[in-house]
């Protein structure tokens, strides 16, 4: 079987994320995305995601889809397509852009599962837990009776775990966010924090304490991602365990936080990492470290979800039970990209079982949605 071409769909997609009418950093209200589509000369093909953002993860629709076109397509074209490491041995050559090579790398293994009729998990070694995933559900940095309110929504709708965005405003507010959504939830759902990076060292440790007081299970990247140092301080001055997340993107910044000791938790997802495999091997590290991983996400789309779920069951060192994943794409997204949606509601998510990535691509939706 050879790859005889790949097609690149660039797509905007709307995006509902049920409160305030305001878009700032990480909060976005259109999705601009790239679905890959790798052929064969076997008439079998394999889809894949690209969700990068240029204040994220520096990449955008524009520059993935001409890198896909004019860089990877060329190297790829010829070669067969379930040979999967040696595909993505040859994008090493080109630098960073992981969503996009992650993109191409779920297509191929989409191509590999159905030559084989196998899911990606069987692929992975099979599962270790449920297919039906845990999610927790992020909710912006919008005043405090706002986001009480949203939070009580989604808690009634099923979901046990909440995330509140923080880092934006004083501590003084932060603050009184998560107490208004911890009061609005009661003592029993579970409660995280996410800063992206928008607090300084001292303000991580200052917070940490009321956060602690108001049940939050974990702070995920308190400090700026290039501050591993900082990270390792926070670590050591708060009992509250840390999650890593833009401060980790490929496997040797995962090496170089468990060597400062700057994490209890890696959040880890195939767009941000460069791919599945780089994902295994991130796990794989943090295991033998003692480090926990958990699933983020940049609010993929169904493709990209679902690459992800498959991920989420066959990992042992991905403790979405205790962590809760943060595959919401399917739920936020107010358009379908494949013909049977996935399985999903706020507080879960069913991983496709279906060869390859389980999902199949609404071609004449795509076309649509087209960019």
């Amino acid at each position: 079987m050879k790859i005889t071409g790949i097609e690149t769909i660039a797509v905007r997609v709307g995006v509902d994320r049920r409160v305030t009418v305001k878009e700032t950093k990480g909060f976005r209200f259109t999705s601009h995305l790239v679905v890959v589509v790798v052929k064969t000369d076997e008439g079998l093909y394999g889809v894949g995601e690209a969700n990068g953002s240029a204040d994220w993860s520096g990449e955008t629709h524009v520059g993935a889809k001409q890198l896909i076109d004019h860089h990877m397509t060329p190297l790829l074209v010829g070669e067969d397509p379930r040979e999967i490491r040696r595909c993505m041995k040859k994008l090493e050559r080109i630098h960073a852009n992981p969503f996009a090579k992650a993109a191409v790398e779920m297509a191929l293994f989409d191509v590999l599962g159905k030559s084989l009729g196998a899911p990606l998990f069987r692929l992975l070694g099979g599962t270790v837990r449920s297919t039906t995933i845990p999610l927790r559900f992020p909710l912006m940095p919008v005043d405090p009776i706002e986001a009480g309110s949203v939070a009580a929504q989604v808690v009634a709708e099923g979901c046990r775990t909440v995330k509140v965005k923080v880092g934006r405003d004083e501590l003084a507010a932060d603050i009184e966010r998560v107490g208004a959504v911890r009061e609005a939830i009661g003592s029993d759902v579970r409660l995280t924090v996410d800063a992206n990076g928008g607090w300084t060292v001292n303000d991580a440790i200052r917070i940490a304490p009321a956060l602690e007081e108001l049940g939050v299970a974990f702070m995920e990247q308190p400090v700026h991602r290039l501050d591993l140092d900082g990270l390792a301080r926070v670590r050591a001055n708060v009992r509250l365990p840390v999650m890593a997340d833009e401060a980790i993107f490929t496997v040797q910044d995962a090496l170089a936080c468990i060597e400062k000791g700057a994490a209890d938790i890696i959040s880890v997802y195939p767009g941000k990492n460069g791919g599945i495999h780089q994902v295994v091997a991130i796990a794989a590290l943090a295991e033998a470290a003692g480090v926990h991983c958990a699933i983020g996400s940049n609010l993929e789309w169904d493709i990209a979800s679902a690459a992800m779920a498959h991920v989420a069951v066959a990992l042992p060192n991905i403790h979405v039970e205790r962590y809760a994943a943060d595959v919401m794409g399917p739920n936020f997204h107010t358009e379908r990209a494949i013909l049977e949606p996935l399985e999903s509601e706020v507080g879960w998510i069913k991983v496709p079982e279906g060869p390859g990535l389980g999902v199949e691509p609404d071609l004449e939706a795509l076309e649509g949605l087209r960019a």
